[in-house]
């Protein structure tokens, strides 16, 4: 039986990364290979991946306090490390990332820039700004595929000047935090997918349904966890193994019911994970992102300068 259901898109995060090492060009290019519909620079532990150098070179990484004390360029730049994993990677630019994604045969490919609450989100955005602006055609060929990650209410503001023609989506563990803060600012949300399966999770969902909000879940690597994504109707699954949940979206093609009968929702029980009360992943996250970015609800807005016209 053909499914006449729309299944979730593919949306490699950090790449193909289980195969490569994470957030370089070569796990972009596996996910990308795979057939992933999409590719995120995201972190399950909360700290995003998108820094900006010493000498002001945005680059794709996950330790924050290495990037920001470093120089880029130069005898002793970052430009020469390479990954532990193998196969050994250089660590990539942004710009470098963008030079990917606008190869004609990649102009399909979306991309959800995880923005680190670390930044200065007033530099930060300025710089992608300038990479993404040089591009051929990039308000019709680039600008629509790229989907900036907000973790941080303060960000938002800062988006809307200077990246105004960028889509912008909530990324987060905590429902309470998305409806407060980013409800009327964002068209996606991704969410760790523990927090979507609490009942709160499905009035979530209905809500986003009913409002016409998107959402992506993070990170999604089993068989039972993207089945149960496909039931609750989400919009993308991130995942680390791109091609397992390609196979099995090609499975659920040729026969929904019956694949989809084969993966109980047992795991929802076995897992504790699963029974973390909201108010703990709200507390948890709130202290966090406040620690590194300021307060939610006070902080100051960008200078009227900063606005970027597309």
């Amino acid at each position: 039986m053909t499914a006449t259901k729309v299944l979730p898109e593919c949306w490699g995060h950090r790449g193909a990364s289980a195969a490569f090492p994470e957030n370089t060009l070569a796990s972009f290019e596996a996910a990308i290979n795979d057939g992933a519909d999409g590719i995120e620079s995201v972190s399950v532990t909360c700290i995003p991946d998108v820094h900006v150098s010493l000498d002001g070179v945005v680059v794709m990484f996950h330790d924050p306090g290495l990037i920001r004390e470093r120089n880029w360029y130069g005898k002793d730049g970052m430009e020469h490390l390479l990954t532990v994993k193998q196969p050994q990677q250089c660590i990539p630019t942004f710009a470098q990332t963008i030079a990917l994604l606008m190869k004609p045969e990649n102009q399909h490919v979306k991309f959800n820039v995880d923005v680190k609450v670390q930044n200065d989100p007033d530099r930060l955005f300025s710089l992608m700004h300038d990479i993404i602006s040089t591009q051929p055609d990039w308000q019709t060929k680039l600008a629509p595929r790229i989907l900036l990650g907000l973790w941080h209410p303060r960000f938002v503001a800062f988006a809307k000047a200077i990246l105004p023609y960028c889509r912008r989506s909530h990324i987060g563990v905590s429902l309470s935090i998305a409806r407060k803060y980013f409800w009327d600012s964002v068209e996606v949300f991704s969410m760790a997918f523990a927090s979507l399966t609490t009942s709160d999770g499905q009035k979530f969902r209905n809500q986003c349904k009913a409002a016409g909000k998107k959402i992506m879940v993070w990170t999604v690597n089993e068989p039972e966890h993207m089945m149960e994504a496909v039931r609750w109707g989400i919009d993308v699954i991130l995942t680390d193994v791109t091609k397992k949940w390609l196979m099995l979206r090609d499975a659920l093609q040729v026969d929904y019911n019956s694949i989809l009968s084969q993966h109980s929702r047992w795991f929802l029980w076995t897992t504790w994970k699963f029974y973390l009360p909201p108010s703990w992943a709200n507390r948890a996250a709130r202290m966090y992102l406040e620690g590194a970015a300021g307060s939610f609800d006070n902080f100051a807005p960008p200078d009227a300068s900063v606005t970027v016209v597309a």
